[in-house]
C-alpha cells in the first residue's frame, strides 16, 4: 500500500527556473510546478496540444505574452487559465523575483510531454529540450 500522503515545499529559487513537484508528490493526473523567474527572465514561447494550464502568482508580477504585441500582467493572488493550443511565454518584467504555481492537465490522465517550444513567435515548433531559454530582458531602473 502506498503512503496516504506525500508533501513537498515551495522553494525561494529555482536554478533551472522550474521546481517540479509531480514525481515528489506522486501526482499522476495533472502537472504541478513552481516557476521562479528573476527580474528580466523569461520562459520559452510554448503551447500544449491538449493540456490547459492554470498559473497562480505567489510573489512578484507575472506577464504572459501571447505574441510580440500582446501581453497581460497578473499580480499576487491572481489566477490565469490558458487554453490548449495557445502560444504563450511567461516573463518577469518587474524588479522583484516572480514565483508562481503552474498546474496543467488534459482529460483524465496527465500528459507530461505534450509541450512544443518556439524560439520565435513565427518559428517552427521544437521540444522544450531543444529550444534554449531566450536572453533576459534588461532590468528596469
Amino acid at each position: 500500500m502506498s503512503a496516504p500522503f506525500r508533501s513537498a515545499r515551495l522553494e525561494p529559487t529555482a536554478p533551472d527556473r522550474i521546481n517540479r513537484f509531480r514525481s515528489a508528490l506522486g501526482v499522476t493526473t495533472f502537472g504541478i510546478n513552481q516557476i521562479v523567474l528573476e527580474p528580466g527572465q523569461r520562459m520559452r514561447i510554448h503551447r500544449h496540444r491538449d493540456q490547459e494550464e492554470v498559473f497562480l502568482v505567489l510573489a512578484g508580477e507575472l506577464t504572459v505574452a501571447f505574441g510580440p504585441e500582446e501581453a497581460h500582467a497578473f499580480g499576487v493572488g491572481e489566477l490565469v487559465r490558458i487554453a490548449p493550443e495557445t502560444l504563450r511565454r511567461m516573463e518577469n518584467r518587474g524588479r522583484e523575483r516572480l514565483s508562481l504555481l503552474a498546474l496543467g492537465g488534459a482529460g483524465a490522465e496527465h500528459q507530461p510531454r505534450d509541450a512544443e517550444a518556439f524560439a520565435a513567435w513565427d518559428g517552427e515548433p521544437g521540444t522544450p529540450a531543444d529550444v534554449p531559454f531566450p536572453p533576459d530582458l534588461p532590468v528596469a531602473d
